[in-house]
């Protein structure tokens, strides 16, 4: 469902609220609707300003209908929401909150930074193709203005790409010819990035940290760079077990950590995630990954994929939703980075009343770290069906309090504000 869900934490903890949708409080849209009265957009990821008053929330192939669209490669879009406007009762399912949008730089937006006064937006796809995609947007939050692209370079182990020079002058432009549905032969030249975190060098130095599912590794971008218009201003990369996915970054921006999800180059799933060390990967060396730790299994040939990390705001524990495992890991980041075995300190297991697998994908944790929010359920058609769920779990007790239900068709990404 093309809706932003707004849901009162306060609703779903009360307990004649569990497994049911009475916490939610209100449905956006992210897109006005279709003059024929369709519903149109695709919300896949969002991030809210620092007064907590706006979100963004990434369209990943703009102001469509997932029933008629059912490609990768449509032109990304931000919808840019009042929280307040979303959280209003009498809004419900319309588009009173939306203000206005922007345009992604590219197609299949999905990974988003927020810096002070800019967005910074990971275009992971082509024109209607999943493959393609190297270019990271910097998008003026007032106006909406594209102030600068950095494009990542092509090529991983056995895909040289020769063909595509970058960054793209003229006559070259933007890859061409590629297979209409992917994955077709190229998958393994472009990166393809998905999540974008920011990290932070022990000098000051800024970096955006780019997961790309394409060429499984993590570009290094210097953020001092970009914003002096270099295109070319990634720096360095870091291979990965697996396509990484979801990526974030510790409170003090010294460590990066990666979930190793999927391979848009192959069909298999990874099973653990990764911690890059800030200054060690700004330095362009070779050790920058620090730490890989199993998560949602104890056996390390089952694919579990993790999806959306979240770091609690001490700094100590990554929570991790895993996808095909159905349940969320909890890693104390001290025991990871000791290479302590045991670094999953808990796994929690997620289930729904329909027997359905939970399938969990997104995460987000309360400002006082009392309480992870999990997003998860399988999609399902027809998209108007609304079978996710949200889950609640208390991060002292390591158990599910509390479920929504009726929360979108495949929910990703979440974000917590305070009111």
């Amino acid at each position: 469902m093309p809706y932003l869900y707004a849901i009162s934490l306060d609703e779903v903890l009360a307990p004649a609220n569990d497994n049911t949708p009475n916490a939610i409080v209100g449905r956006a849209k992210v897109a006005l609707d279709r003059l024929d009265g369709q519903l149109l957009g695709d919300p896949a990821n969002l991030v809210v300003s620092e007064d907590g008053g706006t979100v963004y929330v990434v369209n990943h192939h703009g102001a469509i209908d997932n029933v008629e669209f059912r490609q990768h490669g449509g032109r990304g879009m931000i919808a840019v929401l009042d929280v307040d406007a979303v959280l209003d009762p009498d809004n419900d399912k319309s588009a009173n909150a939306l203000r206005r949008h922007l345009d992604s730089g590219g197609f299949g937006a999905l990974g988003v930074v927020l810096l002070p006064d800019m967005l910074v937006v990971g275009n992971a796809e082509n024109h209607l193709t999943e493959d393609g995609g190297n270019r990271i947007a910097f998008i003026d939050r007032r106006t909406g203005s594209l102030r600068a692209t950095v494009e990542l370079a092509l090529g991983s182990p056995g895909f040289a790409c020769e063909e595509y020079p970058v960054p793209y002058v003229a006559p070259h432009g933007p890859p061409r010819n590629l297979a209409v549905l992917a994955p077709g032969p190229h998958l393994g030249c472009f990166p393809n990035p998905n999540g974008l975190a920011l990290g932070r060098s022990s000098v000051g130095g800024e970096y955006v940290f780019s997961a790309n599912g394409g060429t499984n590794d993590v570009s290094v971008i210097s953020l001092a760079r970009a914003l002096e218009g270099d295109r070319l201003a990634e720096i360095g990369r870091i291979p990965m077990q697996v396509g990484p996915w979801g990526i974030t970054a510790t409170p003090d921006g010294r460590h990066v950590i990666v979930a190793n999800g999927g391979s848009q180059r192959e069909s298999r799933s990874g099973n653990t995630v990764s911690i890059v060390d800030v200054d060690r990967a700004s330095a362009g060396g070779d050790d920058a990954e620090v730490a890989r730790i199993l998560v949602g299994t104890d056996d390390p040939e089952e694919p579990t994929h993790p999806l959306i990390l979240s770091v609690t705001p001490d700094g100590r524990e990554v929570i991790v939703p895993n996808v095909r495992a159905s349940n969320v890991s909890i890693v104390d980041l001290e025991l990871a980075l000791a290479g302590d075995p045991d670094a999953e300190v808990a796994r929690i297991p997620l289930n729904r009343a329909d027997g359905r697998p939970a399938r969990p994908k997104g995460s987000a944790i309360t400002s006082d770290g009392r309480y992870a929010v999990i997003s998860g359920g399988p999609g399902s058609q027809p998209f108007s069906e609304e079978t996710g769920y949200v889950y609640v779990i208390d991060l002292r007790s390591r158990r599910v309090v509390s479920t929504v239900t009726g929360v979108g068709n495949d929910p990703y990404n979440l974000a917590l504000v305070r009111r």
